[in-house]
């Protein structure tokens, strides 16, 4: 798995990909495969995920692009602390000056740049090392401008992994939003347990079964691959939200993570 990831950092967590508005004040900012969100108010703005080390360039043109103030980012959130969604945070943090909020389990991979991460060990996937200015809880709410962001612990993938609920409006309607932090689990993971994360499999467990109660109108996820976001953003053009109702893929994805799961539990 750790080959794997090097390949795809070179490609499409790195590769161009045109920003777009998903729903309402909800923009995609990220690259082909690496998802970042921009979430915009009168009061300033929220960006989840900040792609790998390097990805602020790409970022800040995408935001710019869309027609917003890079520099309006007030809030910088993440789904989970790895390379390939905090390896920017540190930059943007330095540019903007916005607020870094994080699951308090994923603080301390955060503050070392990886380096403490139970399963990502090798140093490629290190990045600069930045501190949260507040630690978040399960069922936290998240504000600014109006924006309300229900934090949903889904630990397993990282110790402090979350997905954020939230309702975002246009002019026709409300929609329920998820930002998913999808359950995978990684080659190197071993279940039930690791010796610096001995709750790894029940976290997993625990995931994957509140995962399955949720409800929401849209949803997507850390990796465009996740949700098919090419897929469904080709026929969103100018601009489709319905596109992404699809609670059959989502179930279908927490399905395919649970058989794994139960794979991962019978090696030895």
């Amino acid at each position: 798995m750790l080959a794997s990831l090097c390949v795809n950092a070179q490609g499409d967590w790195t590769r161009d990909y045109k920003p777009f508005r998903i729903a309402g004040n909800l923009y995609y900012v990220g690259s082909y495969d690496l998802a970042c969100y921009l979430i915009t108010t009168p009061r300033g703005h929220i960006l989840i995920n900040t792609g790998t080390t390097g990805s602020d360039t790409m970022i800040r043109s995408h935001v710019e692009a869309l027609g917003f103030k890079f520099t309006d980012i007030r809030t910088l959130l993440t789904t989970h602390a790895h390379i390939d969604h905090v390896g920017a945070m540190a930059a943007i943090k330095k540019i903007t000056g916005a607020t870094i909020m994080v699951h308090e389990k994923d603080a301390q991979v955060l503050a070392d740049g990886g380096r403490s991460d139970y399963v990502l060990k090798d140093s490629a996937f290190w990045f600069e090392p930045v501190k949260a200015d507040r630690l978040l809880h399960d069922k936290d709410i998240v504000t600014l401008g109006g924006m309300q962001l229900l934090v949903l612990h889904h630990p397993g993938h990282t110790k402090g992994a979350n997905s954020f609920l939230f309702t975002i409006k246009d002019k026709q309607r409300s929609y329920r939003v998820l930002i998913a932090n999808m359950p995978s689990i990684l080659d190197d993971t071993k279940l039930p347990s690791m010796p610096t994360y001995p709750d790894v499999g029940k976290d997993y467990a625990y995931t994957l079964k509140v995962m399955k109660d949720l409800k929401f109108d849209l949803w997507l996820s850390s990796h465009a691959s996740q949700f098919d976001l090419q897929k469904k953003q080709q026929s969103a053009t100018p601009y489709r939200p319905e596109v992404f109702i699809d609670r059959k893929g989502y179930d279908a994805s927490l399905k395919s993570t649970e058989e794994r799961y139960a794979k991962k539990l019978e090696e030895k």
